[in-house]
C-alpha cells in the first residue's frame, strides 16, 4: 500500500515557481491565471503531506521574505484560493479529528473517497495513493456525499526514531550495569 512519503513543510526555495504542470492545471480551469493560484498550488505539488492553512501561511510568508519579487499572499486571499482550489478539485481538503484542515493537491486520478493515515506521534497525514475508491452502500433514498476515512498509527520515519531512541536507551543501560 503506496503513501506519501512524510516530510516536513516544504522548503521556500524552490516549491513556489510556475512550473509547467501547475500553469497548465490551472490554465485547464479557464480561470485566471494568478499568482496566489500559481504559488499556493505549487507549494501543495510539492509537498509530500497534506498542509494545514497555517504551514501554508509561514511558507509563502518565508519565500514572499526571501523573494522580493514574490507576491505576497494575505490571510483572506489564502482562505479564497485554497476554496476555489478545492471547488476546481485541483486541491481537496482533510479534515481531523483535532480540528485542523489540511488540504492536499488532487491528483490524476485521484478519487473524492480514499484513505489518508495521521501520524499519531508527528503529526503528518497523507493520503493513500493505490488503495481502490472507497464504495459504502447506503440504504435506499439516501445519498452519500462524501466519506472520510483515517487511519491512524505512527509513520515509518517516527517508527524508525523510536527503534534508535530504544536501541540508545538499552545500550546505555547495559553500559550502566
Amino acid at each position: 500500500m503506496a503513501t506519501h512519503t512524510p516530510s516536513p513543510a516544504p522548503s521556500h526555495e524552490h516549491t513556489h515557481a510556475a512550473t509547467p504542470a501547475v500553469t497548465a492545471r490551472l490554465r485547464a480551469t479557464g480561470a485566471r491565471l494568478t499568482a496566489p493560484r500559481q504559488e499556493v498550488l505549487s507549494l501543495l505539488m510539492n509537498s509530500a503531506r497534506a498542509l494545514s492553512h497555517g504551514e501554508i501561511e509561514a511558507a509563502l510568508a518565508a519565500h514572499a521574505k526571501e523573494c522580493a519579487q514574490a507576491p505576497s499572499v494575505d490571510r483572506v486571499t489564502l482562505y479564497r484560493v485554497l476554496d476555489w482550489l478545492t471547488a476546481q478539485h485541483l486541491a481537496h481538503k482533510i479534515a481531523d479529528a483535532d480540528r485542523v484542515t489540511r488540504f492536499s493537491v488532487t491528483t490524476d486520478g485521484h478519487d473524492e473517497a480514499h484513505a489518508h493515515f495521521k501520524c499519531t506521534t508527528c503529526g503528518n497525514m497523507l493520503c493513500f495513493t493505490d488503495v481502490p475508491p472507497l464504495k459504502i452502500p447506503v440504504p435506499a433514498g439516501f445519498a452519500s456525499n462524501e466519506i472520510e476515512v483515517t487511519v491512524r498509527g505512527t509513520c515509518d520515519a517516527c517508527n524508525q526514531t523510536k527503534t534508535v531512541k530504544r536501541r540508545i536507551g538499552q545500550a546505555s543501560s547495559k553500559v550502566a550495569q
